[in-house]
């Protein structure tokens, strides 16, 4: 075997490793859902980074530049929440 072909063959075990992963959590979250054990909220919250990026793929049609703008949303809400944060606990609202 060269080590080409071994190298391969890990990179395909991780790919189908990670997807069974994410199916797996997927299954986890639908039947949590169902059973009532999540609600639409902390639902909504961990889709968001997902939308985000499809709305930028679909207006950019680039995945790298997608990405970029994803990473660079979420970090513009984070400062956001951080600020209206640091503005409820000092002003008491």
């Amino acid at each position: 075997m060269t080590s080409g072909l071994i190298v391969q063959i890990a990179v395909i075990g991780t790919f189908v490793l990670m997807g069974l992963g994410i199916l797996s959590m997927v299954v986890s979250g639908i039947k949590g859902l169902v059973q009532g054990k999540q609600d639409f909220k902390r639902i909504a919250l961990i889709s968001t980074p997902i939308i985000i990026f499809a709305v930028s793929y679909f207006a950019l049609n680039d995945v790298t530049k997608a990405g970029v703008m994803t990473t660079m949303g979420m970090m513009a809400i984070m400062v956001v929440s951080i600020v209206f944060t640091g503005l409820r606990g000092t002003f008491k609202f």
